[in-house]
């Protein structure tokens, strides 16, 4: 049955093809999104993120459990059914079921028929292209983890690891039989969402309602019967939105546990209407305020609406901030405790650092240590250093600055790191303080 939220559902449910399709897009010589996990780097385009970043990981989590929390509020459990993966991939395997098999009572019809050629060809063919999805959708999976190229080739030449294996496995049977067999009971029995939506919701919520006040009394269509005879409501009892549901909830009877807000029931329920020649919208997006005769409160005179836009404004902003200070060399100075300083023979003040170089690039890159700071500094052991890419380089270098160049027992100084990928120049700096003797 088609209609207006069956052709929205199917919009939304196609930004999926990004899983399948994103871990083939390439960046340079790399894969442009890749959690590379072995090596603990995480490629986004040219950025990459390494654990000391992941921070901002934890920032971009908030914002999307505060996304589903705003988006429960406002339209119920709409990412359930519009947006998860579980019902995404029920509604392919379901529409597999209907072209090869037909409609529901044609399908009830061929399971309790004999197996013949005919039956066990469609059969065949239908698991046998449930499979192939599952499969596919086991080793999309960890593409974003693992070169998709390299992938498919360590696939065939069984040189992938066990654990690329494993979880191509699991995510095949997984895919199989949730998608193929549990379908909505997986929503249920297994997804917690269901059950804590219940204080997600109140009653400016829009969601899936039925005008009791329209609707009732139900009743039958009498032949010959004009509409002014009629002492019935606009609901025939056709029953047709509760057998469009996917987890088969009357909604006349209210919310309930199941409804996953995917709008089906008000495409059924329209089409009825349509074809009696009443106005649509017996069923419809509507709050329980509203629907009661009660106040339409705009998005912005709701409470949690500005709370939780403000925590998440807050969230994208540290990660873009997180973004932008993002170098491909980041250094790391850490001065001496014991002792703060020496003095030498020749009268000068010296100082240890340990400089930790964090190289963020794909390639080691040989780097150019300086430091800047009272008159006569010189830098000692910075030389030679060879950052290893996506790890730390640690080397420990010593600054001597002539004791009668130092004006007070604390002075400033700055260290730079330099390098240099593919012809473009990536520098690096970390303010630190050189310590003399009290004067």
């Amino acid at each position: 049955m088609g209609g207006l939220w069956r052709n929205i559902k199917w919009l939304s449910a196609s930004v999926w093809i990004l899983f399948f399709i994103a871990p083939y897009l390439r960046w340079g010589d790399r894969q442009a999104i890749l959690f590379d996990i072995p090596n603990r780097q995480f490629h986004i385009l040219n950025t990459t993120i390494l654990p000391q970043d992941f921070w901002m990981l934890s920032l971009l989590l908030l914002f999307f459990a505060l996304l589903l929390a705003v988006s429960t509020a406002l339209a119920g459990r709409i990412y359930c059914g519009y947006f998860c993966f579980q019902t995404v991939w029920t509604d392919v395997f379901t529409w597999l079921d209907e072209k090869l098999e037909g409609t529901p009572p044609k399908r009830r019809k061929l399971d309790k028929a004999k197996l013949d050629f005919a039956k066990f060809r469609i059969k065949f063919t239908k698991h046998l292209i449930w499979l192939l999805i599952s499969v596919l959708t086991g080793i999309s999976f960890v593409a974003w983890f693992y070169d998709a190229f390299d992938l498919w080739s360590d696939i065939f030449s069984l040189q992938a690891g066990s654990t690329a294996y494993g979880t191509i496995a699991l995510f095949t049977v997984g895919t199989y039989v949730l998608a193929g067999y549990m379908r909505e009971q997986a929503c249920f029995w297994l997804c917690p969402y269901a059950r804590i939506q219940g204080v997600m919701v109140d009653n400016t919520t829009l969601v899936p309602t039925y005008d009791f006040k329209r609707g009732e009394p139900r009743g039958r269509i009498v032949k010959g019967q004009s509409e002014d005879e009629r002492t019935t409501g606009d609901c025939v009892d056709c029953k047709q939105c509760i057998a469009v549901c996917p987890t088969g909830v009357d909604i006349r009877h209210g919310q309930q546990e199941g409804c996953i807000t995917c709008g089906l029931c008000i495409d059924a329920c329209d089409l009825v209407m349509e074809k009696l020649d009443r106005p649509k919208g017996l069923i419809r997006y509507e709050s329980l305020d509203v629907l009661e005769g009660g106040e339409n409160r705009p998005l912005l005179k709701r409470p949690r609406v500005w709370v939780y836009g403000l925590i998440m404004s807050a969230a994208l902003a540290g990660i873009g901030y997180g973004l932008s200070m993002l170098d491909a060399l980041e250094l790391k100075v850490i001065h001496a405790r014991q002792p703060l300083f020496v003095l030498l023979s020749n009268g000068s003040i010296q100082n240890k650092y340990t400089l930790k170089v964090l190289n963020k690039m794909t390639k080691d890159v040989p780097v150019k240590i300086t430091a800047t700071g009272p008159e006569g500094l010189i830098l000692v052991d910075a030389d030679g250093i060879t950052a290893k890419h996506g790890k730390v380089t640690p080397r420990t270098v010593f600054v001597r600055v002539p004791k009668s160049n130092l004006k007070g027992e604390n002075t400033p100084i700055i260290f730079q790191v330099e390098g240099e990928e593919d012809g473009e120049m990536f520098v690096g700096t970390r303010k630190s303080v050189f310590i003399g003797p009290k004067y």
